[in-house]
């Protein structure tokens, strides 16, 4: 079994911060490239962060300058750091890992909720 398990989200005011961890366990970890999607109510799921094996990474124009990937493949976790957290940032947060080489190889977090409001 490959399992990917996130955490770290919850209730935040705006212009707070909060660090999601996602570890993932039965895996090679350094093989895939690793994403956060989030989910907002009545939204379609949006890709908001890749990591690559490599350590590139690439974010969605409304995050960039606020929200921070990251990997650490000796803890086999990614991580992402957000700061200066909006309203408009509340959704589902999920991670998701896939090799290149082997699209039909990928996975799924639960997902975390993250709710920015006063």
């Amino acid at each position: 079994q490959v399992q990917l398990v996130e955490s770290g989200g919850g209730l935040v005011q705006p212009g707070g911060s909060l660090r999601l961890s996602c570890a993932a366990r039965g895996t090679i970890f350094r093989r895939y490239a690793m994403g956060w999607y989030r989910q907002a109510p009545g939204k379609q799921r949006e890709l908001v962060a890749v990591i690559t094996s490599g350590g590139t990474t690439t974010y969605v124009g409304s995050v960039t300058g606020r929200f921070t990937i990251s990997r650490d493949n000796a803890k086999n976790t990614m991580y992402l750091q957000m700061n200066s957290l909006k309203p408009e940032d509340t959704a589902v947060y999920y991670c998701h890992a896939h090799r290149v080489l082997d699209p039909g190889d990928d996975y799924w977090g639960q997902g975390t909720q993250v709710t920015v409001s006063s």
